[in-house]
């Protein structure tokens, strides 16, 4: 059963892989939905059965084969479904289902092997990244990492003939092989260390040994495995490839920053709890890159003007949320806030498709405006999404991020959560920032920076595969029916997805952490050798006490405070009068070019590493070793046998007479060898050979 939920998508792959371009465009799609909605399909059925298991046995494994055996080294190829990776083949699947639809609509107007070769590359992507969260072992979820990975490539570059899109997919592959070698050379000490690479192996090797309280070989394997989530989840340092991957087509963008290859270093720390438990150095090191990545890109956020890579930096923002959960040992959280980002997140991207494709590929804010009535639905869907992200009580993200702000206090992290609270701040002001300045306002207003005049301008339809945005009258299209379909789905997740997990303090019982806390232990360890995530919060001032509800309900206060006010301040600067906001970015000017340039860190990186490498490349590698070397030793032996050539081909003159002196001086040579020539190599040979005692 379990292998059906990443085949289901792979069988859908083969299909339009091999004969796409042969069938009908609503065929290609109608294939690659149908594959990922039996995917889905099979994925509850397994969940049910898995909810009806008893508590001691909660998992179920399916090996398929021994796939590398050697010496004491076994590796299976094998999945096991358990409460962690329920959560995420729901996510994977349910969402997905929902992107390959909006995706039917989105992308019609492409060429029908463009359309075919789009469905198998979204196929192909989920089935790694089930691949990778199903996986038994770390030897299996590194094959669904690296395939995410290569999907990643195909689909940011999907439109390969734009250089932009080209370069975008290629950062993308090269920066993420930084974060993987990282991760191999971490399984490969970490089955040095412990002798398996099997998840549930690793943990009941590790529970009943006590924490490092150093930096350890088990410390120096988590970090090594951090990096490797840095990369695929895109925290400092390794974030620059996620805003550029923004250069895909934009279902793409919702696939990974929703349900895919961004949330799989979430995932990886959380399926390895028991092992970062006992790391307690790595986990504090992740806490601050979390917190640090978190307020980053928030503060980037505030100032760009594509509507793609506002919610780009939003999604490295939330994953810094994820990793700070993570970081201070409250893995349920993190896990919690990725499960609600993947509606509201995957909402916002389909939303800002459906205004891209209303305006005929244009993604500069500042060239849209009040589309609220004449785009009514895409409206008040993204209106959810941004409300969810932004934190406003009673939404999906205002569980999510109040569970990992009161846990980050709770567990003694005060900085961190002041970091934590400043984000979501700059949260909602940059998200109702996006709608205010597309949805509001004068139609299509074009200027530079925070200004804008009421000039409209004309946008090209088609820039972007975005498919016709007006009809012969010149009014904009809302979302077709696929797209309406997927958009109000996923915003009644946007409301609904957060009450699966609401807070003691606040009269529930959270489910969703009870649900997962089987996945955060080892299975052979008893309470008293792994402490869980509500022991840590009762010895940090957590737990569910009068105080605990106490301190809970005051932080979800100020959490919402900070959210309201942020929705203010942005209704403040670009709701009414927007020469404000254009005020301050030119007073502020040093500042404000710091953040819409991102820090320079890509300059940086560019001055510091690619430069360098080029030019090593170039001079040492390419005209040295190269040129110099390699060809010069290969052109070289040409050049030697040709000089020979040459001159032996002088001996052949055709003279007689050069002839016969050559045949004379032969004999003489043989002649006198022995009476002359012989004696005289004799007695060198006789003195050289003396002193080894012959």
């Amino acid at each position: 059963m379990l292998s059906l939920i990443p085949l289901l998508p792979f069988a859908g792959f083969l299909v339009n892989a091999t004969l796409g371009r042969r069938l009908p465009k609503g065929v290609s799609g109608g294939v690659a939905s149908l594959a990922m909605l039996a995917s889905f399909a099979v994925a509850a059925a397994a969940v049910r059965r898995l909810a009806g298991l008893d508590p001691g046995a909660f998992a179920i494994s399916e090996t398929f084969y021994s796939w590398i055996a050697s010496g004491d080294i076994a590796i299976d190829l094998a999945f096991r479904l358990d409460t962690l990776s329920a959560v995420m083949v729901l996510v994977i699947t349910g969402i997905g289902s929902l992107i390959h639809v909006y995706s039917i609509a989105y992308m019609h107007e492409e060429p029908d092997a463009a359309f075919a070769r789009y469905f198998s590359y979204l196929n192909l992507f989920a089935a790694f990244m089930l691949v990778l969260v199903l996986g038994s072992s770390f030897p299996v979820m590194f094959v669904g990492w690296e395939g995410v990975g290569l999907c990643s490539y195909l689909l940011i570059g999907f439109w390969f003939t734009k250089k932009s899109a080209s370069d975008a997919g290629r950062k993308a592959f090269v920066v993420n092989r930084v974060g993987d070698y990282a991760f191999v050379l971490g399984m490969l000490l970490l089955l040095a260390h412990v002798g398996t690479l099997d998840f549930q192996a690793v943990a009941r090797a590790v529970a009943p040994q006590a924490p490092e309280t150093g930096f350890g070989a088990l410390s120096i394997v988590t970090l090594l495995l951090f990096i490797g989530a840095t990369g695929k989840s895109a925290q400092i340092p390794l974030h620059t490839w996620l805003p550029d991957a923004m250069e895909g087509p934009t279902p793409v963008s919702a696939l990974i920053h929703a349900t895919t290859m961004v949330t799989a270093g979430v995932y990886m720390i959380g399926r390895n709890a028991v092992l970062f438990s006992h790391t307690p150095d790595v986990l504090v090191i992740v806490a601050v890159v979390g917190a640090a990545t978190a307020l980053f890109a928030g503060t980037i956020g505030l100032v760009q003007t594509d509507i793609k890579r506002v919610l780009a930096y939003s999604t490295v923002s939330q994953l810094g949320y994820m990793f700070l959960a993570m970081g201070v040992g409250a893995f349920g959280a993190g896990i919690f806030h990725l499960y609600t980002h993947a509606f509201f997140k995957a909402l916002l991207f389909l939303g800002s498709g459906a205004v891209i494709h209303a305006l005929g590929g244009e993604q500069d804010i500042r060239r849209m405006g009040g589309l609220r009535r004449e785009l009514p639905i895409t409206y008040w869907t993204f209106v959810v999404g941004a409300l969810a992200i932004a934190g406003v009580p009673g939404l999906a993200g205002f569980f999510s991020k109040d569970a990992i702000l009161f846990e980050t206090f709770a567990r003694g992290h005060v900085v961190l959560w002041i970091v934590g609270a400043l984000t979501s701040l700059l949260t909602a002001a940059y998200m109702f920032r996006l709608v205010f300045l597309t949805f509001h306002g004068t139609r299509l207003r074009q200027g530079s920076g925070e200004a804008a005049s009421a000039a409209p301008r004309d946008v090209d339809a088609h820039a972007h595969g975005g498919g016709h945005a007006r009809d012969h009258g010149g009014h904009l299209h809302d979302a077709p029916p696929a797209m309406a379909l997927a958009l109000l789905l996923l915003a009644l997740g946007s409301v609904a997805a957060g009450y699966v997990g609401v807070p003691h303090a606040l009269g529930g019982g959270n489910r969703l952490h009870s649900w997962l806390e089987p996945a955060f232990t080892a299975s052979t360890a008893t309470v008293a050798d792994h402490e869980t995530a509500d022991d840590a919060a009762d010895d940090h001032g957590g737990g569910h006490g009068a105080d605990a509800t106490r301190l809970e309900l005051n932080l979800m206060g100020v959490s919402s405070a900070l959210a309201l006010f942020g929705i203010g301040m942005a209704a403040w600067f670009w709701l009414g009068r927007r020469d404000r906001a254009a005020a301050i970015a030119e007073r502020a000017g040093p500042v404000y070019r710091l953040l819409l340039n991102k820090y320079y860190v890509d300059q940086i990186y560019d001055a510091a590493i690619v430069r360098p490498l080029v030019a090593l490349s170039q001079v040492g590698l390419w005209r040295g070793l190269d040129v110099r070397l390699i060809d010069g030793a290969v052109n070289g032996v040409g050049t030697t046998v040709s000089a020979a050539a040459t001159t032996l081909r002088r001996i052949q003159s055709g003279s007689v007479r050069t002839y016969a002196g050559f045949v004379l001086a032969g004999v003489i040579l043989v002649l006198g060898y022995y009476p002359v020539i012989e004696p005289i190599v004799r007695s060198m040979a006789s003195v050289f050979a003396w002193p080894m005692g012959r």
